[in-house]
This record gives C-alpha cells, sequence and structure tokens, in this order.
C-alpha cells in the first residue's frame, strides 16, 4: 500500500476501534464475575495469516500474548481452504493457547462476501471446565477438567449440539460456561461487522496490505529499540514459595543482539517441573517474557506479531516453565505471573530507570463450592487479591494491583450479591511495602466467611508467604503475605473441607523498594 503516515494512523485507529469494541461487547454480555467485573480476557483481530494485527486496550499480558500465538496453532489444525462463513473454532488446549483448561479460546473466521481476509480470535477464563478446580492440587493434567481439541463449534452458523451436550455435562456451571461462550462468538461477529464497515469506508478487499505495514513498521521499531541497548548477556533469577512451601527459582540470561535487533531470553537452571499443577506452558512463558521486555523497551509501540517477534526464548526440557504432558497445568499463573521479574532484574544492568522491582507477583485466587443456606449448590468464579507492586526508579509502587498480569479485582459488593459469601475486611495493610529511596507498594487485607449451614470447599492458591519480594539497587524487600483459617497460619497446598463459620484471612505480600536510602 502506498499510504502517508496520517492515512496509516487512520485506519490503525479504526482497527484499534474494532477490536476494543469486541471486547466492550464482551464483557457486557458476558455472565461471570472474572469476565464481566475482572477483564480476565483477550481479544485480538488478525490477518489472513493468523498473525495478530491489533488487540484490544483491555486484556491481561498472559491471555492476549498467548492468543497471539493460538490463531495459528488452531489454523494448524484445520484446512483453512474448507472455512465457511459462520464457522467458529474452539479448543482450551493448554499447548495451544493460555495454559490451562479454564482459559478457552475462540477463532472466528471472518469473510468478505466468499473470500476470507482475517480473524476475531478471544481468550477467557470460565467460571468452571469441571474436574479439580483451579487449585495446584491434580497430580496431572486428566484430573484438572475437560479437554476440548479443536473443533467446530458452530459449522455455517449451526450449532455443534455434540459439543455443547458434552460440555454442559461435564461442568458444574454449565449455564455460565455457555453464556461466557455466546458472549465470545458474539464479540467475534461484531468484528466482522466493523471490519467490512472499515473495507467498504476505505475500499479494501482486503486487510493484507494493511497487515503488512503494521507489522513491519511494528518490528522494524523494536528492533531499533533493543539497537539501542549495550550488547551482552545479563543475568537475574527469582525466588519465591508456592503452595505447599515447595521454593521455586527462576533464572534467566538475557543475550542482547544490537547487530540481529533481537533479545533471547534462556531459562537454564530454572526449577525443573513441579509435582503440583502450576507448571507453565513455552506460550504463557513467552506471554510473560514479551511483556516484561516490551513494556521496558517501547511500550507505546503496537503490541502485534511484528513487536513480538524479535523477543525470543529458549526454554530447558525440564523444566517448570516449559510444562510437558501429562504435566498439571490449572495454577500456571503461580509461577509464570513471576516469569517477568528474573527478566526485568536482568535489564535493570542495561536500563535501570525503566524497569520496576520485584512485586507480589502471582495474584492469589479463590474458588468457592458447597450449598448455601438454602441447600442449593454453587461454584464460584475464580477471585483474585493481589499485593504491592514494586517501586520505580522515579515513583512509588503502586498498592494492591495486579502486576504484571493487570487483572481487576471483583468488587466485594458483586461477590457478596452472587454467592452466599460475607466479607469481614477489605483494606490496605500499610507498611508492607519495601523501604527505599522509592517505596514499594502495600500489600492488602481480606477476610470473609460463608453463609452456610454445610461443610464447603475452598480453593485457593497463596505464594510468598515465607519470604517477601526482593528490593532493586540495595532497597528493602517488601513483607511476606500471611494466610490464616480462623486465626491458624496455613500453607495450602490443595483443595480444603471447610466448617460452617469458618473465617479465612489474607495478608498479601508488599512490593520490593527500588534504591538505598
Amino acid at each position: 500500500m502506498n499510504m502517508d503516515g496520517v492515512e496509516l494512523q487512520i485506519l490503525w485507529s479504526n482497527l484499534i476501534g474494532i477490536v476494543s469494541e469486541q471486547a466492550r461487547a464482551l464483557q457486557r454480555i458476558a455472565f461471570s464475575p472474572i469476565v464481566r467485573e475482572a477483564g480476565d480476557l483477550a481479544n485480538g483481530l488478525f490477518d489472513r495469516r493468523a498473525r495478530m494485527v491489533a488487540q484490544a486496550v483491555t486484556g491481561t499480558p498472559g491471555h492476549i500474548n498467548s492468543l497471539a500465538a493460538a490463531a495459528g496453532n488452531l489454523l494448524a489444525h484445520v484446512d483453512v481452504n474448507e472455512l465457511k462463513p459462520g464457522d467458529v473454532l474452539i479448543t482450551n488446549d493448554p499447548w495451544m493457547s493460555a495454559g490451562h483448561f479454564f482459559d478457552i479460546t475462540i477463532l472466528s473466521p471472518i469473510f468478505r462476501g466468499d473470500k476470507l481476509i482475517g480473524y476475531a480470535g478471544s481468550t477467557i477464563h470460565h467460571t468452571d471446565i469441571g474436574g479439580y478446580g483451579i487449585g495446584s492440587g491434580a497430580r496431572d493434567i486428566h484430573e484438572e477438567g475437560l479437554w476440548i481439541p479443536v473443533l467446530k463449534l458452530y459449522e455455517a452458523g449451526v450449532p455443534n449440539k455434540t459439543l455443547f451436550e458434552i460440555v454442559k455435562r461435564n461442568v458444574r456451571t454449565p449455564d455460565a460456561l455457555l453464556g461466557d461462550l455466546g458472549a465470545q462468538v458474539s464479540s467475534g461477529m461484531i468484528a466482522a461487522q466493523r471490519l467490512n464497515a472499515l473495507c467498504d469506508r476505505y475500499g479494501l478487499d482486503d486487510i493484507e496490505a494493511l497487515s503488512d505495514e503494521i507489522i513491519d513498521r511494528s518490528e522494524q521499531a523494536t528492533r531499533d529499540s533493543i539497537r539501542e541497548l549495550p550488547g551482552g548477556t545479563y543475568h537475574g533469577s527469582s525466588r519465591f514459595d508456592v503452595p505447599g512451601g515447595d521454593i521455586i527459582e527462576l533464572k534467566t540470561a538475557v543475550t542482547i543482539d544490537p547487530d540481529k535487533g533481537e533479545i533471547t531470553i534462556d531459562f537454564a537452571g530454572s526449577s525443573p517441573q513441579s509435582r503440583m499443577g502450576i507448571n507453565v506452558v513455552p506460550a504463557y512463558t513467552h506471554a510473560y517474557s514479551t511483556f516484561a521486555v516490551r513494556s521496558t523497551l517501547n511500550p507505546d509501540l503496537p503490541n502485534n506479531a511484528g513487536s513480538l517477534a524479535p523477543i525470543k526464548l529458549v526454554l530447558p526440557d525440564d523444566c517448570v516453565v516449559n510444562a510437558r504432558y501429562p504435566s498439571p497445568v490449572n495454577a500456571r499463573h503461580v509461577v509464570g505471573m513471576y516469569v517477568s521479574f528474573p527478566i526485568l532484574k536482568a535489564l535493570a544492568q542495561v536500563a535501570p530507570d525503566r524497569v520496576v522491582a520485584e512485586g507480589s507477583g502471582a495474584v492469589w485466587t479463590i474458588q468457592i463450592q458447597g450449598k448455601d443456606s438454602q441447600g442449593r449448590p454453587f461454584t464460584s468464579s475464580m477471585f483474585n487479591y493481589s499485593g504491592g507492586m514494586g517501586a520505580r526508579a522515579n515513583k512509588p509502587g503502586l498498592s494492591a494491583i495486579c502486576y504484571p498480569t493487570g487483572v481487576s479485582a471483583v468488587p466485594v459488593e458483586v461477590l457478596e450479591a452472587s454467592y452466599p459469601i460475607v466479607f469481614t475486611c477489605k483494606e490496605l495493610e500499610h507498611g508492607t511495602g519495601g523501604a527505599g529511596r522509592q517505596r514499594g507498594g502495600d500489600g492488602q487485607r481480606i477476610g470473609y466467611r460463608m453463609l452456610t449451614n454445610s461443610r464447603w470447599l475452598l480453593n485457593t492458591v497463596p505464594s510468598r508467604l515465607t519470604a517477601g519480594p526482593e528490593g532493586l539497587d540495595g532497597a528493602e524487600p517488601g513483607a511476606a503475605g500471611r494466610f490464616e483459617i480462623n486465626g491458624k497460619p496455613i500453607s495450602a497446598a490443595g483443595k480444603m473441607e471447610m466448617n460452617p463459620g469458618d473465617e479465612v484471612f489474607m495478608v498479601t505480600p508488599g512490593g520490593g523498594g527500588f534504591g538505598a536510602v
């Protein structure tokens, strides 16, 4: 395409508008609080070659950057030439997309007349997928829930009734799951309508030349930003405890090649695969690795196939961030959300003013199951609580913020209206952020109990209970977290049976400080 910068910016703004409207529609239609309120989702627009051209401004790095790879993974299992208008592809294969069964990816081909011109994709966290639940206690992946291979959820607009029945019979919350799937499909239809309208408005037959321009420019700008860094290999590591008390260590060797404009991240020396469901698939590792680099070097550039291309990973065979079948992976975020920290420590040696100190890391996830006081069964969607963010070179860390994931907390009012739960406290835990020239963000304290007359199940996944996040450049660490039941400290490693009246109390970790005082 022969276009000037103004014309390209207009078309780019249109693409961002399309995919952002797709995400807003998904959130408005969704049934589950984790999607509707917390924004645990991703939406992307892809060209005919399955390259992500644009992403919505709403979403988490773990979903967005995994979705970037998912489109090509799904299409490798179908005959693209046989796709028809109204087809909708689905999978929750952990190795194809976002790393555990709860995250279902929907890919909708977009046609202009009879011509395939692209795809609308989405990944969201679903309330339930059967099996063990959101915790880390399963012994292999087949205990973790329903595995959906690459299939057509709709074929030429006709629902796959067999697949829908299989899903309904294998999850605890079929109405919520099917409603959220409907939201994903509907958001893809909106993207298709808007993309065709864009083509009508600007006289385009497809978006291939436009996507080439955007992706090529994004890749070149990313390579240029890498070339500004001094070449060499820089090392970083991060240690943290996980449910059950095991210590995980992630090590990275970050090699900057200014000649090629590439960064290679090698995880050699990191902890081996775990017996618990905290193992991370390569796509999810790649997602948080690229996030760390992109947010440090050029956060204002579009996030697409081009800007992700210059960032390479090397993963050892027996490694917690390179999960192999049949490793359990349902709580993969417990390790995956720490992936950014050793990379940021390595980059601190070449760009100290653009990184953040270690934060609390993985969000503390909670899922509750049981019967309410009227005997009606309930299963909650996952809800999350975060600790303090690490401090920056010139700013303190934010308190009670989900960094690096960016997912929001579901308001307590929504949870109390949706489930038989009552919160006894939710407030900042002042003084938990690490001291330094810039102080780390504070964690928070949360207490709750269930309104039930019978025993109920608690699935929760805390981390950093023994040592808090390290400070950077001579600063102090943040405080470790606390997890208690009826005042008794617990190191939870699995699903726990609770009594009526039991009170759960949590204090999430503070963030590390930045710079010696």
